[in-house]
């Protein structure tokens, strides 16, 4: 083993020595190097004549760009944009997120958590999380309505074993019971097992209540009070899209950091959803647990393995897509801008939610619950899922998602308000023809 990762260990063992169990092979061995940085940190600092380490090529004192290029690039320096950007993210972007997530979340405060990891999006944090805390065989549990790229993250590239609840109950509750049987049956079965939650949910649009939120924090805490280590994963891609009252309005990942030392919270969010820039691929990983005495080295020790995940997988995220990002983040109109869009979806939900208080649609399918996010689920009564969704699109051009045999899933997020109505009266008219 390296010594620079042996030293994180210690460090990260004296902190919390459960988190240590924790970790998989691959995260017990990353480290963050330091060889050719650590040399051109050096150099920047003190080479004042002549730095001949830097791997990029410079220039009259500056970058050396392309005019085409930078004439795309409106305000933004070439330091700024096309250079390379650390592995662990832009300083400020990072300050910047971190305090963002205390400013969403309100019950964070006095709580200590990691300065956020920049990662390529949302679905490369989730990657970055799978190489550093699972192993083949490990069990990681979430219900059986998702996102189907969690099978290709976890099982087919890692080989995890991917348990799955029930997602709701007959009469059309968030199944906490069914979440907490299968919790305590691999609890029994494993040293450590992990549990994601993704709120708002991708694919049926549901985010759980405060209560249910109360019940998920005292079975997870309860199962680590009785020796188990787990790891709660916070898929928060959508977070801040809550559309009713009673819905939890913050991340699980706040009652969740701080619950347990056997209890490792870790928050996945990004600007993607949440800023309205999906193809920027800007996304952070953040851990919260309990330690012992000073929590800054541990997190510190815990940053340094995912940044060096990051430099052993695509060197860094898009310093271009970061820079744009926190040039928003700092704009005065920021919070106005988002409070407009989140207007506009929370109006189409409501929408889409009162077309489907229609009597009659009642006999062609059921409405799953939905109160946030970008999507809602119907369950088809009568016609396979597949075959009307290929029938929708070759006869009537209206595209939709097909989840088994039974499941659509509709993206109200990209149908203009004055159209949803329409989109599903011919779903309607789609199960009517296939009857």
């Amino acid at each position: 083993m390296n010594p620079i990762a042996e030293q994180l260990n210690e460090t990260i063992s004296r902190g919390n020595p459960s988190l240590m169990e924790m970790l998989s092979d691959v995260g017990k061995n990353l480290f963050f190097p330091k060889g050719i940085l650590s040399q051109s940190a050096e150099a920047r600092e003190k080479a004042t004549r002549l730095n001949a380490t830097i791997g990029i090529a410079k220039q009259e004192g500056g970058a050396m760009v392309l005019p085409s290029v930078m004439s795309c690039v409106s305000g933004l320096a070439p330091e700024e944009s096309v250079t390379y950007a650390p592995s662990f993210g832009i300083p400020e972007l990072r300050r910047k997120w971190q305090e963002s997530l205390y400013e969403k979340n309100p019950s964070l405060a006095g709580k200590a958590v990691s300065l956020p990891v920049a990662t390529n999006g949302i679905t490369h944090a989730i990657s970055t999380f799978a190489d550093i805390w699972t192993d083949p065989d490990d069990v990681v549990i979430m219900p059986d309505m998702m996102w189907g790229n969690y099978s290709m993250i976890f099982n087919v590239r890692k080989k995890v074993r991917l348990s799955h609840y029930p997602m709701f109950t007959a009469n059309g509750a968030y199944n906490v019971e069914g979440l907490a049987a299968c919790l305590e049956k691999e609890a029994k079965n494993n040293q450590k097992v992990i549990l994601l939650l993704n709120f708002p949910h991708n694919p049926t649009g549901y985010t759980v209540t405060e209560t249910e939120a109360d019940r998920i924090v005292k079975i997870v805490t309860d199962v680590a009070e009785n020796g188990t280590n787990v790891i709660v994963v916070c898929d928060d891609a959508y977070f801040g899209l809550f559309y009713e009252e009673g819905v939890l309005g913050e991340s699980i990942f706040t009652r969740l950091c701080e619950s347990h030392p056997r209890l490792l919270a870790v928050k996945l969010d990004g600007a993607t959803k949440e800023n309205y820039v999906w193809g920027l691929r800007v996304g952070f990983l953040t851990y919260g647990t309990v330690v012992q005495g000073d929590a800054a080295p541990v997190y510190d020790a815990l940053e340094r393995k995912t940044a060096g995940c990051v430099r052993g997988n695509i060197s860094n995220a898009s310093h271009l897509s970061q820079s744009i990002v926190l040039r928003s983040m700092k704009d005065e109109n920021y919070q106005a801008e988002k409070n407009e869009k989140y207007e506009v979806l929370k109006s189409r939900a409501q929408t889409v939610k009162s077309v489907l208080s229609d009597p009659k649609y009642a006999s062609a399918w059921d409405v799953y619950p939905f109160n946030s996010g970008y999507f809602m689920c119907i369950r088809l009564k009568s016609v396979n899922a597949e075959k009307l969704r290929v029938h929708l699109l070759d006869n009537y051009g209206v595209g939709l998602i097909s989840l088994g045999e039974h499941d659509l899933r509709v993206a109200f997020s990209c149908i203009e308000e004055s159209e949803i109505r329409t989109l599903f009266d011919i779903v309607y008219q789609g199960v009517q023809d296939l009857s």
